[in-house]
């Protein structure tokens, strides 16, 4: 008797253990699916296609750093919205026509870009500056001869900050 008590005319999906049982599964299947979709539709932004070429080109990228230490050079970089500002302090007769900057975002390579700045005034460049999406961003300043370059890094609040390679 107690048996045909226990088995009762309940049909299985009216029972609750069941349904415990079968959510693990349902749910790594659910995590699996979604883990692939971010797979599939974003790129990774980290992995550069030339690596090995950019590996060969460091030490380049090293003798143009050292150039801007010897002469001293500071960048005080000043962003606001819709322009970047910037002037150049240093040797004296280091003052090119334009300048290049390029804004490499930390994790997203399709948001990095190039800006060529024009000479405003001896030392002081300007260009127009698109709304960038945030995070931290990676800025590289150099001449248009690529005789010398100022790297750092910035948080891409809209705010001045400095670049000088007098302190390294």
């Amino acid at each position: 008797m107690i048996v045909e008590s226990i088995l009762s005319d309940r049909p299985w999906y009216r029972e609750p253990w069941p349904w415990i049982l079968m959510s693990v599964p349902a749910t790594a299947v659910v995590a699996g699916i979604i883990t692939l979709w971010l797979a599939v539709s974003s790129a990774d932004g980290l992995v550069a296609e030339d690596y090995y070429k950019q590996g060969l080109a460091i030490n380049r990228v090293i003798e143009r750093e050292e150039a801007a230490q010897r002469l001293g050079l500071t960048a005080s970089v000043a962003p606001v919205p819709g322009r970047l500002e910037l002037r150049l302090d240093g040797a004296p007769g280091v003052r090119p026509p334009a300048l290049f900057v390029r804004l490499a975002h930390a994790t997203r390579a399709g948001h990095d870009m190039r800006l060529r700045l024009e000479a405003v005034a001896d030392g002081r460049y300007e260009a127009e500056l698109p709304a960038l999406p945030p995070g931290h961003w990676h800025l590289s300043i150099e001449d248009p001869q690529a005789s010398w370059r100022i790297a750092g890094t910035w948080s891409g609040a809209m705010q001045p900050f400095v670049l000088d390679t007098r302190a390294h």
